[in-house]
């Protein structure tokens, strides 16, 4: 996150000395030699400022969209309560109609659809939402009847993704996979993989800077003057310590539900047994009976819910009803926010009876905090306020790449030497590592690489990129020099 000037290398004289016009080159490409007896952050502090360099240069377009895009999705709640208020909200009045009454009334409004569940919101106000299966919709796409529970009235149908209303669901698809589908997941999950590198690299760069202790506070305080590169630097590494753990958190619950490495960590989560528990529905009765093809005795919706009311659940529930004979209707919790409530029974149609219960309280601490941080990152978790600090970070991220790329503009060459690039830092820094420092770190980059791929890929292909531009490079001041010699010796 921070970009500082790296410590002196031993010089290397050119072959030849380069005449008053000719511009220096836009990098030293002489290879730092070790020191003797220098310490292992001496050798490892060039390392890591020119992977942080060029890791934000390359990536830092990725982290912008996902920055840009997760701050837009932070304000979908509030516009999807204006834009749908008419679908989500009803006035009160009398007695409401049975939810089976409501569900018939939501089949004719989606014909052909399956039903999929039947949501009964916490407030009288709130309309009741008969999810469906409709054929042609993408993948993880439904379409949602929302019904007035007091007349049984079809207030409009919306295409649904999860809970989300479809403000929502474009802008969450704008930022998870840029509307491109599978191939757009790619982005985001580069991001992700790559937004904690650049963390922890900036972190050790902006600590490990030497202050004395006075200037102790210049850690967590930006510089107000003067103008230039150490006044952006201050700024860069300043805010950037203080917004680190939002960024971690939003690096690692992004990478859960991303394509490549959310499966490895999937495995790796299953592996810990920190996998989410599920609730069986499938009856066991002893024999036919009530649990045949021919059972007539149904609870119903209404009797799935007071019976789920009875054993504790409460708030917002969904019911899913049973999917054939020997199946029951599964009630579950859907708040949300803190505390979580997700609480879920099985309730035996024929009898009543709770033929299973879930509580939260018993999932593996993995599985909590996978929980928690998806609905963190998605702005659930704490109401507004959630929302309010994703903002916050999203836009703390825009300044940290803002001021990224304002200091590499400004260690471009001076304008005597004509316009360029910023400078990089130099070349070679690898070297510097201690051999017990730099094998457990090859060792680690190639385990990330592995679980990572995106993060794996990208390295690869910048330690390639590096290595051809630096043999063109060299190539290009051979050439040079060459001719230089070649004129000299005419002239002569």
């Amino acid at each position: 996150m921070t970009e500082t000037t790296p410590a002196a290398s031993p010089p290397v004289p050119p072959p030849r000395q380069r005449s008053a016009e000719q511009p220096a080159p836009v990098e030293e490409f002489a290879t730092p030699t070790p020191k003797n007896g220098g310490s292992a952050w001496s050798g490892l502090r060039p390392l890591l400022l020119r992977l942080h360099f060029y890791a934000g240069i390359l990536v830092g377009p990725f982290l912008l969209i996902a920055a840009v895009t997760g701050l837009l999705y932070t304000a979908t709640p509030q516009i999807e309560s204006v834009v749908y208020r008419h679908e989500l909200k009803v006035t009160p009045h009398g007695q409401q109609k049975p939810l089976a009454t409501q569900v018939e009334a939501a089949r004719e409004a989606v014909p052909g659809g399956q039903l999929m569940s039947v949501t009964k919101g916490t407030g009288d106000a709130d309309t009741t939402r008969v999810t469906f299966d409709v054929k042609g919709l993408p993948e993880g796409y439904t379409q949602t009847a929302f019904v007035n529970p007091y007349d049984a009235e079809v207030r409009g149908t919306l295409r649904t993704f999860d809970e989300s209303l479809p403000v929502r669901s474009w802008f969450n698809s704008l930022h998870r996979t840029l509307q491109l589908g599978e191939v757009g997941r790619n982005y985001s999950e580069m991001a992700a993989s790559w937004l904690w590198v650049e963390v922890l690299g900036g972190l050790a760069l902006w600590l490990g800077a030497p202050r004395g202790r006075a200037r102790l506070r210049k850690f967590f305080v930006p510089r107000r003057a003067p103008e230039g590169r150490k006044r952006t630097l201050s700024w860069h590494g300043s805010i950037g310590l203080w917004v680190s753990i939002g960024f971690l958190g939003l690096s690692a619950t992004g990478l859960t539900w991303s394509a490549h490495a959310g499966a490895n960590i999937g495995r790796i989560q299953d592996a810990l047994g920190g996998a989410g528990p599920s609730l069986s529905s499938t009856l066991h009765h002893g024999g036919v009976g009530e649990s045949s093809s021919h059972r007539t005795k149904d609870i119903g919706f209404d009797g799935a819910v007071r019976v789920a009311r009875a054993e504790g659940l409460r708030g917002k529930l969904v019911i899913t009803p049973p999917a054939d004979a020997k199946s029951a209707y599964i009630v579950r919790e859907n708040t949300r926010h803190w505390p979580e409530q997700q609480d879920s029974v099985a309730v035996d149609p024929a009898t009543g009876k709770v033929t299973a219960k879930l509580a939260f309280d018993d999932f593996p601490v993995l599985a909590k905090l996978t929980r928690w941080g998806i609905d963190a990152h998605m702005g659930l978790l704490f109401g507004l306020a959630n929302q309010i600090v994703l903002a916050l970070i999203a836009i703390a991220l825009i300044g940290m790449l803002f001021w990224g790329y304002r200091m590499w503009w400004l260690r471009r060459p001076s304008r005597t030497t004509g316009p360029g690039l910023g400078r990089p830092p130099a070349r070679g820094a690898w070297r510097r590592v201690p051999g017990k420092v730099m094998a457990p770190l090859v060792v680690v980059a190639a385990v990330l690489a592995y679980y990572l791929p995106l993060f794996g890929l990208p390295l690869i292909c910048f330690l390639l990129g590096d290595l051809v531009v630096a043999a063109l490079r060299r190539r290009g001041y051979t050439h040079t020099e060459a001719r230089e010699e070649t004129a000299k010796e005419m002239a002569r």
